[in-house]
Protein backbone atom coordinates (compact mmCIF):
# COMPACT_ATOMS: atom_id res chain seq x y z
CA UNK A 1 0.00 0.00 0.00
CA UNK A 2 2.80 2.46 0.72
CA UNK A 3 4.60 1.94 -2.18
CA UNK A 4 1.14 2.94 -4.42
CA UNK A 5 0.54 5.98 -2.26
CA UNK A 6 4.21 7.07 -3.37
CA UNK A 7 4.18 6.20 -6.88
CA UNK A 8 0.80 7.98 -7.06
CA UNK A 9 2.37 11.29 -5.21
CA UNK A 10 5.23 11.03 -7.35
CA UNK A 11 2.94 10.97 -10.63
CA UNK A 12 0.91 13.93 -9.16
CA UNK A 13 4.55 15.85 -8.71
CA UNK A 14 5.31 15.02 -12.01
CA UNK A 15 2.09 16.19 -13.29
CA UNK A 16 2.28 19.35 -11.85
CA UNK A 17 5.63 20.21 -12.80
CA UNK A 18 4.78 19.37 -16.73
CA UNK A 19 1.60 21.74 -16.35
CA UNK A 20 4.06 24.89 -14.62
CA UNK A 21 6.24 24.18 -17.47
CA UNK A 22 3.67 24.23 -20.14
CA UNK A 23 2.62 27.77 -18.92
CA UNK A 24 5.45 28.92 -20.28
CA UNK A 25 7.22 29.56 -16.56
CA UNK A 26 10.59 30.53 -18.78
CA UNK A 27 13.06 28.22 -19.91
CA UNK A 28 13.94 27.74 -23.65
CA UNK A 29 15.75 31.11 -24.34
CA UNK A 30 14.06 32.11 -27.04
CA UNK A 31 12.99 35.40 -27.64
CA UNK A 32 11.25 37.78 -30.38
CA UNK A 33 13.72 38.81 -32.88
CA UNK A 34 14.08 42.62 -32.97
CA UNK A 35 11.72 44.58 -35.24
CA UNK A 36 13.52 45.74 -38.57
CA UNK A 37 14.07 48.87 -39.59
CA UNK A 38 12.12 48.76 -41.88
CA UNK A 39 9.19 46.69 -40.48
CA UNK A 40 5.15 47.47 -40.88
CA UNK A 41 3.77 49.63 -37.97
CA UNK A 42 1.55 47.67 -36.18
CA UNK A 43 -2.01 48.73 -36.88
CA UNK A 44 -3.39 51.62 -34.40
CA UNK A 45 -6.35 50.00 -32.24
CA UNK A 46 -9.87 50.37 -33.47
CA UNK A 47 -11.88 52.91 -31.42
CA UNK A 48 -14.01 50.02 -30.00
CA UNK A 49 -11.84 48.65 -27.94
CA UNK A 50 -10.32 45.96 -31.08
CA UNK A 51 -6.87 45.28 -31.84
CA UNK A 52 -5.94 43.62 -35.14
CA UNK A 53 -3.98 40.22 -34.16
CA UNK A 54 -3.46 37.84 -36.12
CA UNK A 55 -5.34 34.25 -35.12
CA UNK A 56 -2.92 32.01 -37.18
CA UNK A 57 -0.06 33.37 -35.00
CA UNK A 58 -1.63 33.32 -32.04
CA UNK A 59 -3.01 29.51 -31.58
CA UNK A 60 0.91 28.78 -31.87
CA UNK A 61 1.68 31.11 -29.05
CA UNK A 62 -1.80 29.65 -27.42
CA UNK A 63 -0.51 26.31 -28.13
CA UNK A 64 2.84 26.54 -26.07
CA UNK A 65 1.33 29.15 -23.23
CA UNK A 66 -2.20 29.08 -22.57
CA UNK A 67 -3.35 25.23 -23.26
CA UNK A 68 -1.33 23.64 -20.01
CA UNK A 69 -4.85 25.52 -18.24
CA UNK A 70 -7.16 26.17 -20.78
CA UNK A 71 -7.29 23.19 -23.16
CA UNK A 72 -6.99 22.27 -26.60
CA UNK A 73 -9.08 24.82 -28.58
CA UNK A 74 -9.85 26.71 -25.53
CA UNK A 75 -12.48 23.90 -24.10
CA UNK A 76 -10.76 25.09 -20.23
CA UNK A 77 -9.40 22.08 -18.07
CA UNK A 78 -11.38 21.99 -15.25
CA UNK A 79 -9.64 23.60 -11.69
CA UNK A 80 -7.17 24.89 -14.12
CA UNK A 81 -8.71 27.47 -16.45
CA UNK A 82 -12.32 28.77 -17.90
CA UNK A 83 -13.18 27.70 -21.08
CA UNK A 84 -13.07 30.42 -23.80
CA UNK A 85 -15.49 28.38 -25.99
CA UNK A 86 -18.58 29.29 -23.75
CA UNK A 87 -16.85 32.81 -21.75
CA UNK A 88 -19.47 34.84 -20.75
CA UNK A 89 -16.42 37.18 -19.80
CA UNK A 90 -14.91 37.73 -23.17
CA UNK A 91 -18.25 38.67 -24.38
CA UNK A 92 -17.87 41.66 -22.03
CA UNK A 93 -14.59 42.88 -22.44
CA UNK A 94 -12.65 44.47 -25.54
CA UNK A 95 -10.00 43.29 -27.32
CA UNK A 96 -7.76 46.84 -25.36
CA UNK A 97 -9.14 45.50 -22.06
CA UNK A 98 -8.63 41.69 -22.54
CA UNK A 99 -5.19 42.37 -23.00
CA UNK A 100 -4.72 44.30 -19.57
CA UNK A 101 -6.14 41.48 -18.56
CA UNK A 102 -3.67 38.71 -19.61
CA UNK A 103 -0.95 41.29 -18.80
CA UNK A 104 -2.06 41.85 -14.98
CA UNK A 105 -3.76 38.11 -14.70
CA UNK A 106 -5.70 36.69 -11.68
CA UNK A 107 -4.43 36.02 -8.46
CA UNK A 108 -6.13 33.43 -6.20
CA UNK A 109 -7.47 36.23 -3.80
CA UNK A 110 -9.67 38.26 -6.60
CA UNK A 111 -13.04 37.49 -5.97
CA UNK A 112 -13.86 36.50 -9.69
CA UNK A 113 -11.34 34.27 -9.54
CA UNK A 114 -13.15 30.75 -9.33
CA UNK A 115 -10.97 28.40 -10.37
CA UNK A 116 -8.77 29.14 -6.92
CA UNK A 117 -5.83 28.94 -9.13
CA UNK A 118 -3.61 31.69 -9.94
CA UNK A 119 -3.57 32.68 -13.62
CA UNK A 120 -0.18 34.18 -13.56
CA UNK A 121 0.25 37.48 -15.55
CA UNK A 122 1.00 36.71 -19.71
CA UNK A 123 0.06 33.52 -18.78
CA UNK A 124 3.45 32.75 -16.64
CA UNK A 125 5.72 33.79 -19.75
CA UNK A 126 6.84 37.25 -19.48
CA UNK A 127 8.62 36.97 -22.46
CA UNK A 128 5.47 37.54 -24.16
CA UNK A 129 5.24 41.09 -26.13
CA UNK A 130 2.13 42.92 -26.91
CA UNK A 131 1.74 41.98 -30.35
CA UNK A 132 2.19 38.21 -29.52
CA UNK A 133 -0.32 38.55 -26.62
CA UNK A 134 -2.85 40.64 -29.18
CA UNK A 135 -2.20 37.77 -31.40
CA UNK A 136 -3.24 35.41 -28.78
CA UNK A 137 -6.29 37.87 -28.21
CA UNK A 138 -7.20 37.42 -32.21
CA UNK A 139 -7.17 33.63 -31.22
CA UNK A 140 -9.25 32.94 -28.55
CA UNK A 141 -12.20 35.63 -30.03
CA UNK A 142 -11.91 32.93 -32.79
CA UNK A 143 -13.03 29.58 -30.39
CA UNK A 144 -16.06 31.65 -28.48
CA UNK A 145 -19.36 29.48 -30.00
Amino acid sequence: MTRKVTLLALLAALVLVLALAACGGGGGGETAAPPEDDAVAEAPPADDGSLHGDPEAGKAQFDTVCIACHGPGGVGIEGLGKPFTTSEFLLTVSDKELLTFIKTGRPISDPANTTGVDMPPKGGNPALTDEQLTDIIAYIRTLHE
